[in-house]
């Protein structure tokens, strides 16, 4: 096959067939997507069969360990990172915060961190804090207008004194989806790490990490169709290099060395599910087909971005003609994710409701990009209109929410 089958990815998911959400389309996604089967089954299994403490001598927790390490396995081999730098912690934004700790001790007093102001606020505060140590915080910030990341603006904040460089793979309230390959690949020549926050992009498809070139990439299995966990990969050299956060004893393992935290055992388990299901997808659409796991997540990515860019264009087109409203991001689909925020005359809150009376399952606020709101001269009190989907969407139901947009002003 070379388009998704659609009838065959919601059947993956349990909430299509659900009874209590019959008659609601669901375009919240990017606050969190519906979980699908192999991990819900996962975690059922781990809390009937599993749930005691991992990687002692005994059967039930010799397996609860080995589904644990299932999942940082397969999920590393899919972003084409080793095991070991991939870890697991109760949200990206702790995770950031852990991150930011480490780095300020590592750090000297005149040392630069760039940051954006396009970011969620998860890859944006934690680093910010770093200049109550004498760190010095320097802002990459969007155009006003479109709300764009202009590289070049980013390479005139660059200097030999810029140890880090922060920024989303795509943000939650613009959505274009910035150059990561490029300005990483710059960034490593000039001795400089990047810390990309891919959220808002995961969801859309896998990310090959080890393509992309980043020091750290993080995103949130909640949002790509599993448990409640963050995922982190820190590339190895800078994961040593930087000071442990975990026990001391710990301090020998990568994936342990940034989460101080005990792990969720079944919820690490569970996101084994998520590899279940990129690797059910390839199997469906791409029969009689070898590949190992990157090339079968890069291809499983590619057909959920096709879906996606096909789906979102119109919308993106009905948008653009409307006087009354502002798109925030590109007006072209093949650029961003199909997250699209919406400022109006309206609070973003009370448009949401207003959608929610005719089954639109969508969200009004700020989003935690305030900065990136600001930036724009969009009022964070005030908000968006935010409707996102994901692969799952269908265009009966992007229909539908034109229709609604139309007779809710």
């Amino acid at each position: 096959m070379t388009s998704l089958d659609l009838a065959f990815v919601r059947a993956q998911f349990p909430a299509f067939s659900e009874p209590s959400l019959q008659g609601q389309a669901f375009f919240e996604n990017a606050g969190g997507s519906y979980t699908c089967k192999p991990v819900i089954d996962r975690l059922t299994r781990y809390y009937h069969q599993r749930k005691v403490q991992p990687y002692a001598p005994y059967a039930a927790s010799q397996l609860a360990g080995a589904e644990m390490d299932e999942a940082r396995m397969r999920l590393a081999a899919m972003m084409g990172v080793e095991t070991e730098e991939l870890s697991f912690g109760p949200s990206t934004t702790a995770n950031t915060y852990v991150l930011a700790r480490a780095f300020g001790e590592w750090l000297s007093p005149g040392d630069v961190i760039i940051v954006t102001d396009q970011d969620h606020e998860a890859n944006s505060g934690p680093w910010r804090r770093l200049a109550a140590r004498g760190i010095e915080i320097r802002e990459w910030t969007v155009d006003p207008v479109t709300g764009h990341l202009d590289p070049e603006s980013l390479w005139a904040l660059v200097d030999d004194k810029v140890r880090l460089v922060c920024f989303p793979h795509c943000s939650n309230v613009v959505a274009e989806i910035n150059p990561v390959a490029a300005i990483c690949m710059r960034l490593r020549e000039a001795g400089i790490y990047s810390c990309v926050d891919g959220v808002s992009y995961a969801p859309h498809g896998l990310p090959d990490v080890d393509a992309l070139g980043a020091d750290i990439y993080l995103f949130s299995a909640y949002k790509t169709y599993g448990p409640h966990q963050g995922l982190m990969v820190i590339r190895q050299s800078l994961g040593e290099a930087l000071p442990n956060q975990a026990h001391y004893f710990n301090a020998d393992t990568l994936y342990k060395r940034f989460t101080p935290a005990g792990p969720d055992h079944a919820q690490i388990a569970a996101s084994a599910g998520m590899a279940d299901y990129i690797d059910m997808l390839h199997a469906h659409h791409f029969q009689g087909v070898e590949a190992d796991a990157r090339t079968r997540a890069a291809q499983v990515h590619d057909l959920m971005r096709a879906h996606e860019t096909a789906l979102l264009q119109p919308l993106l087109d009905h948008l653009a003609a409307r006087n009354d409203l502002r798109l925030l991001g590109p007006h072209q689909a093949a650029g961003r994710a199909p997250t699209v925020a919406l400022s109006h005359a309206r609070p973003g809150h009370d448009l949401a409701t207003a959608l929610a009376g005719h089954g639109i399952m969508a969200g009004g606020g700020s989003f935690y990009a305030n900065r990136a709101l600001q930036g724009q001269g969009v009022d964070p009190a005030h908000g968006v209109l935010r409707v996102s989907f994901v692969h799952y969407t269908s265009p009966a139901e992007l229909d539908h929410l034109i229709s609604v947009l139309d007779r809710v002003e």
